[in-house]
């Protein structure tokens, strides 16, 4: 039974579609639907009704055509494919950073107790040499006394008639002042110990290098134990700006171009050039960040601030160029309508490159010279696309579905 309606239900489908086969004799140019067995006029554009025969004759191969009056009447217009130069001006935000070569980390190589602070503020400037803070450590009181034992040995033993006895007093000497020295103990403060002859309890830490504070770890009077970070310091006389740049302007960009960074509160323009282009985008922004290295010697560049960038796009040479307005996106393919003369256009798929600034975009599948429809060419792509689906109705035979086919 369920084979029979089956069989049913396909006879219907097939006899709709042989009636929506027959061929009418009079249709209407700019709305194909509209068909007659009968001259008369279009209800909706006025127009006469054509025989389907010049009609079909007009969209022979995808060539639409149009009488020359409604062209007009549809305010069609035209521009030519040229070869030419295109080129693009970037203009992004960015976010002032570190540069990440400038930082660092200060810590303790020995526990012990922090005895004094000498600086306790984040955002405080300070020198390379500057003393940060002091460490009372028994581990350290137990090397001076090893360092100032070592140093009499070979000040007693240096006339010693034995042999090797004044050398190796000597290399014990060294390696005391080696282990100090590797506890980050500076050597003036060891050269004073030893003209002092006297153990310190506490010994200073001093900053590595120039640089302001940007976390401080520590306080006065607490326990601190070996390789924990104390403070971190970054310098500022030079700073990375990262610029947010598109995936579709990725192709203007290129290390080493020029930039230019204006910073809004002021209004003053840095020059610079892109140093890195990152190989990864952001996972949040979907974007890629252009690395441009500035100096920064009166710190108006903060990080964290926010500031205009602008690129100067690469420049191509040689490029068939058409407005961006003349090309239709489906999202599928790209397609333009190329002004044959005469009331004619053939809708053609092109495939579009880049796009500048002065509204031009390259494309391939043209011809130089070529006239090309930048306006109205939405109707002329709805009269294609209803002359490619009513071609298709009008050849059964390569639609229709045999019975065959329906079963398999």
């Amino acid at each position: 039974m369920k084979k029979i309606l089956l069989l049913l239900l396909i006879i219907l489908l097939l006899s709709a579609i042989y009636a929506a086969a027959e061929t009418p004799k009079y249709i209407s140019p700019m709305h194909p639907f509209i068909t007659s067995d009968e001259p008369g006029q279009c209800p909706i554009c006025g127009m006469d009704l054509v025989p389907y025969d010049q009609f079909e004759s007009g969209g022979t191969g995808g060539i639409i055509e149009i009488d020359p009056v409604v062209v007009q009447n549809m305010g069609v217009r035209l521009a030519q494919v040229e070869r030419g130069e295109l080129s693009r001006n970037i203009r992004t935000v960015g976010i002032v950073g570190y540069e990440e070569t400038g930082q660092t980390t200060v810590n303790s190589k020995i526990a012990g107790w922090v005895e004094q602070l000498h600086v306790s503020q984040t955002g405080q400037e300070i020198k390379k040499g500057q003393l940060l803070l002091s460490i009372y450590s028994p581990d350290l009181v137990s090397a001076q006394e090893e360092y100032l034992m070592a140093m009499r040995n070979v000040e007693r033993l240096q006339q010693s008639s034995i042999a090797g006895v004044a050398d190796n007093a000597k290399r014990l000497l060294a390696a005391a002042q080696t282990r100090l020295s590797y506890w980050d103990i500076a050597p003036k403060d060891i050269e004073r110990l030893a003209q002092a002859g006297e153990v310190r309890r506490t010994l200073p830490l001093y900053a590595p290098f120039n640089g302001v504070v940007t976390d401080k770890m520590v306080n006065q009077g607490m326990f601190i134990n070996a390789g924990m970070e104390l403070y971190r310091l970054a310098d500022l006389s030079r700073i990375w700006v990262n610029a947010d740049i598109y995936e579709y302007e990725l192709p203007w960009i290129a290390q080493g171009m020029a930039a230019e960074i204006e910073i809004p509160q002021s209004g003053k323009r840095i020059p610079g050039k892109v140093d890195l282009i990152y190989p990864y985008a952001d996972g949040v922004t979907r974007t890629i960040k252009a690395r441009i290295e500035l100096p920064n010697p009166d710190r108006q560049l903060r990080p964290d601030m926010f500031v205009s960038v602008r690129l100067q796009g690469r420049t191509v040479a040689d490029a068939l160029l058409v407005p961006s307005e003349a090309v239709l996106d489906s999202g599928q393919q790209q397609r333009v309508f190329v002004a044959l003369g005469d009331g004619k256009f053939d809708p053609r798929q092109v495939t579009v490159g880049l796009r500048g600034n002065n509204g031009l975009v390259e494309v391939h599948g043209l011809h130089e010279g070529e006239q090309v429809v930048v306006s109205a060419q939405f109707m002329l792509d709805s009269e294609s696309r209803l002359r490619e689906a009513i071609e298709k109705m009008r050849a059964p035979e390569a639609s229709e579905p045999s019975l065959d086919d329906l079963f398999e």
